[in-house]
C-alpha cells in the first residue's frame, strides 16, 4: 500500500538575505505491516524505516538537509506516538542528515565506527568536497548519543529491535536494523539495492571485506523474510545471499585482473556484468572503475 504527501519547504540562507526556496518534498510511503513503513522521496536520499511501538516510534536513517521535518509530518501523519528512537545505519549525509530536525529527547543510535565517521563529515572515495556537516549548526544535536560494537537489542517482544555489526561493507560502520517480529531487516547501503556497490573507501568501506561480511550477515541474522534496501526496492533473503556471491565475484575478477598484469582502466574496460545476475542495474563505468581501484588499493596498498 503506498501514500504520499507533498510538504513545501521554504529555506532561508545565512547571507543576510532571506530565499525563499520552492523546493517540495514528496513523501511516498509504503506500508510493510499494520505498524513498519518505509518512507521514500525524489531527492531525499536513503530509505527511512518508521516503526511503530506500543509508546513510541523508531526510526532508521533521516535522509538529505531538509528532510527531517517533512519525515516528522508525515510520522505525524502515520501515528499519535513520540519518536523515541532513531538508529542510522551508516553515516552519509544522505541517510543522517535529517537528524537535527528531531527532538533532543530522542535517543539517537549508531555503531561507534558511524559515530566518528558522522563526527568527522570527511569526503566521500572518489569525491573531494565533504558532504554538508549539519551537526556543525547544532552544536552536534543528532550526533548518536549511544553505540555499539557487535549486537544491541532495544526494547522487547513485539517492539524488539536488533542492531548487527558484522565488519567492513559500505562503510567501515554499517548497521543491520532487524525488526524480529515483522520478519523485516534495514540493511543501508550494504545493500542498496540490486547494482555495483558504493565502496567507500575514505570512511572505512572495503570492497576486500565486503563478500565476507554479506555472507556473514546472511547466515547470521535468523528468521528474516524482507529487507529494507538502502536506495532500492525491498529485496529477500535470498537474494541478499546473491549479492554477497556477486560481490565475491566482482572481488575475484579484479584479482585475476591484477594477476594477469591489467591495469585499474583494463580491468575496468574489460567487466561486463555477468548475465546471471538478473535485475541489476546497468553499471556506470566511472562507479566500476573506482570500485576496482578501491580493491587494488587495498590488495596492494
Amino acid at each position: 500500500m503506498k501514500r504520499s504527501i507533498v510538504l513545501a519547504i521554504v529555506g532561508t540562507l545565512s547571507l543576510g538575505v532571506v530565499v525563499a526556496q520552492d523546493t517540495a518534498k514528496v513523501i511516498e510511503v509504503e506500508q510493510l505491516a499494520d505498524n513498519l513503513f518505509v518512507l521514500r522521496g525524489e531527492g531525499g536520499g536513503g530509505n527511512t524505516a518508521v516503526f511503530v511501538t506500543t509508546d513510541g516510534v523508531v526510526v532508521v536513517d533521516t535522509k538529505n538537509p531538509g528532510w527531517g521535518q517533512p519525515i516528522l509530518e508525515q510520522i505525524g501523519a502515520l501515528t499519535t506516538n513520540p519518536v523515541t528512537t532513531l538508529i542510522n545505519t551508516h553515516s552519509h549525509g544522505d541517510h543522517v542528515s535529517g537528524n537535527v530536525a528531531f527532538a533532543t529527547t530522542v535517543e539517537f543510535v549508531a555503531h561507534e565506527t558511524t559515530k566518528a565517521n558522522m563526527q568527522a563529515m570527511r569526503p566521500y572515495t572518489g569525491r573531494t568536497e565533504p558532504p554538508v556537516n549539519v551537526f556543525a549548526a547544532t552544536n552536534g544535536h543528532g550526533l548518536p548519543t549511544r553505540t555499539f560494537t557487535d549486537r544491541m537489542s532495544i526494547g522487547s517482544g513485539a517492539d524488539q529491535v536488533d542492531l548487527y555489526y558484522f565488519g567492513r561493507a559500505h562503510t567501515g560502520g554499517d548497521a543491520w536494523v532487524v525488526f524480529p517480529a515483522l520478519r523485516t531487516l534495514h540493511a543501508g547501503d550494504a545493500f542498496l539495492g540490486k547494482r555495483v556497490p558504493f565502496l567507500d573507501a575514505e570512511n572505512g568501506g572495503s570492497g576486500v571485506a565486503i563478500p565476507d561480511t554479506l555472507q556473514r550477515a546472511h547466515d547470521t541474522i535468523r528468521n528474516v523474510d524482507t529487507i529494507i534496501t538502502g536506495h532500492g526496492p525491498q529485496a529477500t533473503w535470498a537474494e541478499l545471499n546473491e549479492w554477497a556471491a556477486f560481490n565475491r565475484d566482482f572481488l575475484a575478477m579484479v584479482r585475476a585482473g591484477r594477476s594477469a598484469g591489467k591495469t585499474v582502466e583494463e580491468i575496468a574496460d574489460g567487466w561486463i556484468q555477468p548475465a546471471k545476475y538478473t535485475g541489476y542495474a546497468a553499471p556506470a563505468k566511472d562507479g566500476v572503475t573506482r570500485n576496482i581501484q578501491v580493491i587494488v588499493d587495498e590488495l596492494e596498498g
